[in-house]
């Protein structure tokens, strides 16, 4: 029953994304040049994925657990945090991609989504290793 609902939502999650058009950079680019001809839809959907969120974050922190059964933990804001945020901003920017519409992407059968998984892998490698060797 987890792997159905689990796919279910990665499938909601997906249509929302390509109906949004979060899949396509251009418009996420247009979304982030602020100084350019700017286009704010998707702050509309970003603030509909805030409100769609809220209550659950809400009720994980109330219920000590998310629905995963993962603990639900909170932590204070710190360099790296910021330090991770920045990069994710800047690679979001110039690519006009992050994670999830990247994998959208890939299964639409764009070969540029390939070359950004690539090297978002990569980056996730790179952060293994060196956890590994600071821990």
């Amino acid at each position: 029953m987890k792997v159905l609902v689990a796919a279910l939502a990665g499938l909601l999650f997906g249509l929302g994304l390509i109906l949004s058009g979060m899949v396509f950079p251009a418009k996420v680019q247009g979304f982030l040049d602020l100084a350019g001809a700017w286009d704010p839809s998707l702050a509309l959907v970003m603030a509909a994925a805030i409100a769609v969120g809220l209550p659950i974050f809400a009720l994980a922190r109330r219920r000590g657990v998310a629905c995963a059964g993962v603990p639900a933990q909170a932590r204070g804001i710190d360099r790296r945090l910021v330090g991770g945020s920045l990069l994710f901003g800047i690679g979001w920017g110039l690519a006009g991609l992050c994670p999830g519409p990247a994998l959208v992407v890939l299964g639409l059968g764009d070969p540029k989504a390939v070359g950004f998984i690539v090297a978002m892998l990569a980056g996730m490698g790179l952060y293994e290793l060196l956890e590994r060797r600071a821990g």
